[in-house]
């Protein structure tokens, strides 16, 4: 899974409108936010730094919300934008999620567990696991 990660607002113009989770690595002011969700209808996830996401205002996330786009916190270690736009979670990641899950972890050790091993934000990996559950939900059914 990608994750598209935006350092300015100048950027959001130019992103692909099927991007799904994308990290903002600015201070995102309301307008901006609005902007990137027009662009991107299909956007599930807006990731933005815990110093940042204090300045989203209640009116914005009701919004993101309403429009059914998780806000999380959180940051993208180790990704070099000079070398690549997308910061990648690798299929390692999902195989250890169900390794924990298939051991009987709890939602909450396999947070703590992969957020050790892997750096990767608490609201991240509980979106990834929704939307896990989510695609496993959908292919049961059809």
């Amino acid at each position: 899974m990608k994750i598209r990660v935006v350092s300015s607002k100048d950027e959001i113009s130019t992103l692909n409108q099927n991007e799904k989770i994308i990290h903002l690595a600015f201070r995102p002011s309301n307008k901006d936010i609005f902007t990137l969700v027009q662009r991107c209808q299909n956007v599930k996830a807006i990731h933005i730094p815990s110093s940042y996401i204090k300045t989203i205002s209640g009116s914005t996330k009701m919004f993101l919300s309403m429009q059914g786009i998780a806000l999380l916190e959180g940051d993208v270690w180790g990704h070099r934008k000079d070398i690549s736009e997308y910061s990648e979670i690798k299929q390692s990641v999902f195989d250890r999620m169900e390794a924990l899950a298939g051991e009987g972890a709890p939602e909450s050790r396999i947070i703590e567990r992969l957020g050790r091993e892997t750096r990767l934000s608490p609201d991240l990996i509980k979106f990834l696991m929704s939307e896990k559950q989510a695609k496993s939900k959908r292919a049961a059914t059809a």
